[in-house]
């Protein structure tokens, strides 16, 4: 593990305060980490390129057209996913 050299006080609302609490305590890990592993997260997310969100969308779209020209019932397709799913 790097050494910590970057001390910074934040000032939180009440409600994430015990949202990082509760991440701390479920992760068991320090509050610190919480933080470095969103920041992290965050950070990756920031980084997904126009051109990634333009692939998914066009990936999104063909299955759409693919869904209604086989006349699928997506809401009946939906329905059987989440049963699955319990």
């Amino acid at each position: 593990m790097p050494t910590m050299t970057h001390r910074t006080t934040f000032a939180l609302d009440e409600v994430t305060a015990q949202r990082l609490k509760r991440l701390a305590a479920h992760w068991d890990v320090s509050q610190a980490e919480v933080v470095r592993r969103s920041v992290e997260q965050a950070e990756k997310h920031l980084s997904t390129s126009p051109s990634d969100i333009e692939r998914r969308l066009e990936i999104a779209r063909q299955l759409r057209a693919s869904l209604k020209e086989r006349k699928v019932d997506v809401a009946a397709w939906i329905a059987t996913a989440k049963d699955s799913r319990r």
